[in-house]
């Protein structure tokens, strides 16, 4: 049978039914397909929230219920209190805080589930309303929801996709001749304005439709209009008129609007912006997460093909032209994208599939059922079972600063106080309102003045930099991230200014404070003598103690200090274990070692030390296992082969020696430990 004879889709993997065949909701196949594709939509949101910026959303919530309206002056950061505040935001904060108030962590994960089945379900009947019915397209929410979900933690554009989808479903389905709803748009554009400075992306979906509007109009009136035309553009253009006016009725009025312009024309070139990844250019490795390629790639190929091989639909190249770059152009607005794409990739895909022929054992709605699912399942299964954003339930800590702020409740730690921007919303969770424990910075770069926010950068990366912020400010305290990321050298910096202790040190959190002051007496009596917080410090250390045994006592004092003031003790137990080695405590190295695992299952290096200490202890076999554990680490540390060549080699199993010297060559061809190895080997092997 010809292609143009023969009904759409004939079925097939993943394939579109025809619509005679599947009508909406009337096949049990299709109705169980579509229940795994929402499904599939959930799980892909249901993963551990670690963004810090959840505290601050919370607790600006929480001051606006307590104080009745919505604050229009900075109360969150002390070198800012009192300016002028827009918080575009206000609204989303406002409600997460009842759903946190209703229901802990379940309350945040329920509201993520329903804005997210509210958007892809608007998203979803926008593409039926397109035209979309087979099998195939059921893959194009899941394709997209598994870009959206990296935006998915608890952050105001979880609400605005449910604004967003509603717009696009308003807009297509009056497009597509279903009824006319555009009367809605001015109320979408009032809630996008109270909830986010990404307001502007729906003005860019109107324009666009009616600019659509328009050129058909005119195509129409020259007898050149392909589709019939929009019988009132004019009604759209106004509903759109007054969707941007409407903007305006927001607490903050025309400087809640103008944010993402002063953010593109004047912000975005500051350092301190240029260090935050979100708003980083889309590398290309990205094209490797699940659902990307389809979106950033097949969409556009789609769309080239559903052009030349049925009609030009020029809204969606608008869109896709418009959306794409600036997806490319910040990892920020790839949720977005994934957002725009859906409706018309699944109205492409369903297009595609019923285009091909396929065979006529994949007819039956079960077995297209069946395909759907197997090829959701494909899509979805690397996504769910990811190291770090694999399915899981509740809040990772391990990326606030929980038992430096208790130590800081504690021992009564006030005053003028510096800390990393991304852990100024945890601060200001815990101790809002007390004004002399605001932090100095919150996860706003944009509440901070110009001048600090430059200082901030230079402090955060230069050892001058803080020595001059310092000397502005006279800081009573510092809370610091502990990981030190992006060339950060706060903590090398503060281990090596005397004016300041440090008092408390996890994995997450350093707390220095100044040794005069209001603060000196708790210095004096907590002061880390021996162990710092530093990178360049610890390093240091390491060498120091291997020729001071003194220093070493004073370091082993110290770190068990540090280990039991903490469940985030990996670092201390880990620095712990290798003093230990140093002063031939294998005992209580290895001992130190488990503990740090316990607190942190992926630290680095703590597999090929247990197996150093199996091998120095009479224990190959042991080593054999924690060093083929080291092996498999990315990246190898060095000389992980070489010491795991030896260990089958105390076993007797010199072929699988032989093997780990070779690969410690082929890894490093200078390895002079393994060369020799290798030769030894082979000489036995010769004399026998």
């Amino acid at each position: 049978m010809s292609r143009a004879a023969r009904p759409r889709g004939a079925g097939g993997p993943a394939a579109a039914a025809t619509r005679a065949e599947a009508p909406p909701g009337s096949s049990p196949a299709w109705a169980v397909a579509t229940c795994v594709a929402l499904a599939a939509v959930a799980v892909s949101v249901t993963y551990r929230l670690f963004e810090t910026d959840v505290w601050q959303h919370l607790l600006v919530g929480k001051a606006i219920w307590q104080l009745g309206h919505v604050p229009t002056t900075q109360l969150w950061s002390w070198p800012a209190y009192g300016d002028p505040e827009v918080n575009s935001a206000w609204a989303f904060r406002a409600l997460i805080w009842k759903f946190w108030t209703a229901g802990g962590v379940w309350g945040l994960f329920a509201w993520r589930w329903l804005t997210t089945l509210a958007a892809f379900a608007a998203l979803w009947a926008a593409a039926r309303a397109m035209g979309a019915r087979g099998f195939a397209a059921l893959l194009a929410p899941v394709a997209c929801v598994l870009v959206y979900r990296t935006r998915s933690q608890i952050r105001p554009e979880t609400l605005v996709a449910v604004w967003l989808a509603l717009q696009m479903w308003v807009l297509e389905s009056r497009r597509h001749g279903g009824p006319d709803r555009t009367y809605l748009l001015p109320l979408i554009a009032l809630a996008w304005a109270n909830t986010h400075l990404s307001w502007f992306l729906g003005m860019v979906l109107n324009g666009i439709h009616v600019l659509a509007a328009v050129i058909a109009a005119r195509g129409a009136a020259r007898g050149r209009a392909r589709d019939a035309a929009d019988p009132r553009p004019g009604r759209l253009a106004l509903l759109a008129l007054a969707s941007f006016a409407i903007s305006f009725l927001n607490p903050f009025g025309w400087r809640a609007l103008w944010q993402p312009f002063d953010f593109a024309l004047h912000w975005r070139g500051e350092p301190m912006f240029q260090a935050i990844g979100e708003l980083q250019r889309l590398p290309l490795a990205a094209l490797r997460w699940n659902g990307v390629a389809i979106v950033l790639i097949l969409w556009p190929l789609l769309l080239l093909w559903h052009s030349f091989r049925r009609r030009r639909d020029l809204v969606e190249w608008m869109v896709a032209l418009v959306f794409i770059p600036i997806a490319c152009s910040s990892v920020r607005f790839l949720g977005y994208l994934s957002l725009v794409a859906l409706p018309y990739l699944a109205r492409d895909l369903d297009a595609w599939a019923a285009a091909r022929r396929w065979p006529a054992w994949t007819a039956p709605p079960w077995r297209r059922a069946a395909f759907t699912t197997l090829a959701v399942l494909a899509l979805g299964i690397p996504s769910w079972t990811a190291g770090g954003t694999g399915v899981g339930f509740g809040i990772d800590t391990r990326f606030v600063p929980e038992r430096a702020c208790d130590w800081i409740a504690a021992h009564g730690v006030r005053g003028r106080g510096f800390n990393h921007f991304h852990v100024g919303g945890y601060l200001l969770f815990r101790f809002w309102p007390e004004r002399d424990r605001l932090p100095f910075a919150t996860i706003h770069p944009e509440a901070l003045r110009p001048a600090d926010r430059l200082a901030y950068e230079r402090a955060r990366t230069t050892v001058p930099g803080w020595h001059a912020l310092d000397d502005r400010y006279r800081f009573d305290y510092a809370l610091l991230y502990r990981r030190q990321l992006g060339g950060d050298v706060l903590l090398d910096a503060l281990d090596a200014d005397s004016s300041y202790a440090l008092v408390f040190l996890d994995d997450v959190g350093a707390l220095y404070v100044r040794r005069d002051g209001p603060l000196a007496a708790l210095a004096d009596s907590f002061a880390y003598r021996a162990a710092p917080g530093g990178r360049a410090a610890i390093g240091a250390l390491g060498r120091a103690c291997e020729r001071d045994t003194v220093l070493r006592s004073r370091a082993i004092a110290d770190l068990t200090r540090q280990a039991a003031a903490s469940q985030r003790n990996a670092m201390a137990n880990s620095v712990l274990a290798t003093v230990f080695m140093i002063d031939g405590r294998m005992g209580d190295a290895e001992a130190r070692l488990q503990q740090a695992l316990v607190a942190d299952p992926d630290l680095p290096r703590a597999h090929e030390r247990l197996g150093l200490i199996a091998l120095e202890t009479g224990r190959p076999r042991d080593a054999v296992r924690e060093l083929e554990r080291a092996a498999r680490e990315t990246p190898v540390a060095p000389g992980v082969e070489y010491s795991l060549g030896v260990a089958w080699q105390k076993l007797g199993e010199t072929g699988r020696a032989r093997a780990a010297f070779r690969s410690a060559i082929a890894r490093d061809p200078g390895d002079g430990r393994a060369i020799e190895a290798l030769r030894a080997l082979d000489r036995a092997a010769g004399g026998r």
